[in-house]
């Protein structure tokens, strides 16, 4: 009798980290559950993206539940009064959307609790990034802490596990893991102010860091720009 594959949630923006962390949890075996999010982003051709990548990669199901994170405003990302930068920016970016991660990493624990999934992917990181505080080791941690303490299955002596496979990576490295994995990095979208077809503007921050890991990693970039 074959045994059935862990089950795992794997959040997925359609961006690069996103389908590479969704890759990444499919080679280890899992069963992956892909769960995105309609919050009230301006560049809203991600989720396409999302649909493509969890697709692509061989996702059981792709979930995408709807929140209204732009009816708090205080981020560019979500707030059409509020310019996406086209330069580097001191300190934390007006990209970072309050609490995001917080917010998406509740309701993927959510999802894994009814799905009877002990394990959760997310893409972040600490090396090549903008500096968001929800991306670092510190958190993840404080997270797992909180998924035991507030979940009935964690009450019952299950414990949750926050896989963060790309934390350490530079972004070159992550392009390259991509690519070994069988990535499509073509079908992915990074850009913060990506058109309507998800063409990049090429400025932004993170077409900035996309751009420099291909460079990097000795690759073409080929991703679309506008």
């Amino acid at each position: 009798m074959t045994q059935a594959k862990p089950k795992a949630v794997v959040l997925v923006s359609g961006g690069l980290d996103s389908a590479t962390t969704l890759a990444l949890a499919r080679e280890q075996g899992y069963s992956c559950h892909a769960l995105s999010f309609d919050y009230g982003q301006r560049h809203r051709s991600e989720l396409q993206a999302a649909a493509r990548v969890a697709a692509m990669l061989g996702a059981v199901e792709h979930k995408i539940i709807k929140l209204d994170l732009g009816s708090i405003g205080g981020s560019a990302l979500t707030d059409v009064h509020i310019e996406v930068p086209q330069t580097l920016q001191p300190g934390i970016p007006v990209t970072y959307v309050p609490a995001r991660n917080t917010v998406f990493l509740a309701l993927a624990l959510a999802w894994a609790e009814v799905l009877q999934a002990w394990d959760i992917f997310i893409g972040v990181n600490a090396v090549d990034y903008s500096g968001y505080p929800d991306c670092r080791p510190e958190f993840i941690t404080a997270f797992e802490n909180l998924a035991t303490l507030a979940t009935k299955a964690g009450v019952e002596g299950r414990r949750f596990t926050c896989h963060t496979p790309l934390i350490r990576m530079s972004k070159a490295d992550i392009v390259l893991e991509g690519i070994r994995c069988g990535v499509d990095f073509t079908q992915t979208t990074s850009c913060y102010s990506a058109d309507d077809q998800g063409r990049a503007c090429g400025t932004c921050d993170a077409c900035r860091l996309r751009r420099a890991g291909f460079l990097a990693a000795g690759l073409a970039d080929q991703t679309a720009y506008q």
